[in-house]
């Protein structure tokens, strides 16, 4: 028996008294020319047909009994029933992300490898879609992302292709950006309880880091500290429902929004984000007169990067970043969103990833924790909102000729963190995956239009 390692151990046993821990991805496809009817028929029935091998970490599945003595450890069926593993569904186009938000609420079978697939028809244009949720003990965004690239192909005419779940040869580069809040979290603290860096050291750059956000706050930086967040609807308990929304949109406008205003295209992203909470929550009368802080990741690339670690996809660290919501003006909200993630990279690259994730844990734990007591205080709390990036395929994508018109990632949410934003760059794409427990943002659909005048505001400050 191989024991899980203690965070997924952590994250099993959390999963029993809060809510699910996977991530997901959502492909929306177009057909070839002349495929016929059945086309998404016959790509089920290869899929639970078990001619490929399955990618080992789909094989296995956590367990924990009497006889491993109450230990997670990694157990492997005998056989796969991927008829359990791979869905059919059918859809009104108008439904599809209701739908979407059904399935993502589900918990995966504790009983198997703990992963779920669904190939659903139905859509606009003749299109249909493939969604897969995987537990995160299993793999994380960013590994959860690749292994999906490795299924697809940058030629047309390929067919027989093997499905998502088959071993693939891994010899592509990882993806650059972290691929949602909980990948922050979790790639760090793998770092740390493997490092040979000393605990000394660790606990120095730890205390520098503590001292450090509360001087910045004092002398005007953009550090949030912990409790720096107001209190919005997005941080209290989930109800057992989900509500998912996406769009897409052309990469070169939000590049000319770059090349405008002097920052970064996540950071263009991030402040597009911002004006869509600003406006939506305006529109409810329940804008804080407090800015909103958005929980970043931030990939380490020096510091703690060692070979093991180019297997793992890179690590992050993690940084508050006022979003500017309490301001009218879009170039302000931009600014202000540059201003601070230009100091977070260089405060974690300056502390590394584990120290710097450490440091706002408290943030952290005031946030997913809190709202799981009793009585929550709803004054004050960590953060409002996660908004991470991915890094997609850069280039046009097809699986058995179909091809890939849009891809979005379907990020966790639980108690605290009832609102996740992730962003999945594709192609000359960049699509905004909106996931929300549906007591929280019950017409989550209005954020794709928010988006819209949101990021037409960010051009028009800048002149674009």
């Amino acid at each position: 028996m191989r024991p899980l390692d203690p965070l997924d151990a952590a994250m099993m046993t959390a999963e029993l008294v809060s809510n699910p821990m996977h991530v997901g991805a959502v492909l929306v496809l177009s057909p070839p020319k002349g495929a016929g009817k059945h086309f998404v028929d016959k790509l089920h029935r290869e899929a639970i047909s078990g001619a490929d091998p399955i990618d080992p970490r789909l094989r296995r599945y956590p367990h924990r009994g009497v006889d491993t003595g109450g230990v997670w450890v990694w157990r492997e069926p005998e056989a796969i029933d991927l008829s359990r593993h791979c869905g059919r569904r059918t859809v009104a186009d108008g439904d599809f992300w209701r739908l979407i938000g059904e399935l993502d609420a589900e918990r995966l079978d504790r009983r198997g490898p703990m992963w779920t697939s669904y190939l659903i028809d139905g859509l606009d244009g003749g299109r249909f879609a493939f969604y897969i949720k995987v537990h995160h003990t299993v793999v994380d965004g960013v590994a959860g992302f690749r292994m999906i690239t490795d299924a697809l192909s940058t030629d047309p005419k390929r067919r027989a292709m093997p499905p998502f779940y088959a071993e693939h040869p891994h010899d592509a580069e990882p993806p650059r950006e972290a691929a949602g809040v909980v990948s922050g979290l979790v790639s760090p603290l793998r770092s740390l309880l493997g490092t040979a860096a000393s605990a000394v050291g660790l606990v120095g750059r730890v205390v520098s880091g503590e001292i450090s956000t509360v001087l910045d706050t004092l002398v005007g930086h953009t550090t949030v500290l912990p409790f720096g967040a107001p209190y919005t609807r997005f941080n209290g308990r989930l109800g057992p429902r989900r509500a998912v929304s996406a769009g897409s949109w052309p990469r070169e406008r939000f590049r000319a929004v770059q090349l405008a205003a002097g920052v970064t295209a996540n950071e263009a992203v991030t402040a597009t984000v911002a004006g869509v909470l600003r406006r939506w929550l305006a529109d409810r009368g329940e804008l804080p007169k407090q800015s909103l802080v958005a929980a970043c990741p931030i990939t380490v690339r020096s510091r703690e990067r060692t070979t093991e670690d180019h297997d793992q996809g890179n690590m992050f660290g993690l940084w508050l970043c006022p979003l500017g919501t309490d301001l009218d003006d879009p170039l302000a909200r931009l600014q202000l969103v540059h201003r601070s993630m230009s100091e977070g990279k260089q405060w974690v690259a300056k502390r590394g990833s584990a120290a710097s994730l450490l440091t706002a844990s408290g943030s952290i734990a005031a946030t997913v924790l809190l709202p799981m007591l009793p009585f929550t205080p709803r004054t004050r709390t960590g953060y409002n909102v996660p908004i991470s990036h991915v890094a997609g395929p850069t280039t046009e994508m097809y699986w058995n000729g179909a091809h890939i018109d849009e891809m979005y990632p379907v990020s966790t949410v639980y108690d605290g963190q009832a609102l996740n934003v992730t962003t999945c760059s594709y192609a000359d794409r960049i699509g905004f995956g909106y996931a929300a427990g549906d007591d929280a943002v019950p017409d989550i659909d209005d954020l794709i239009p928010l988006t819209e005048r949101s990021l037409a505001e960010l051009e028009s400050a800048v002149g674009v």
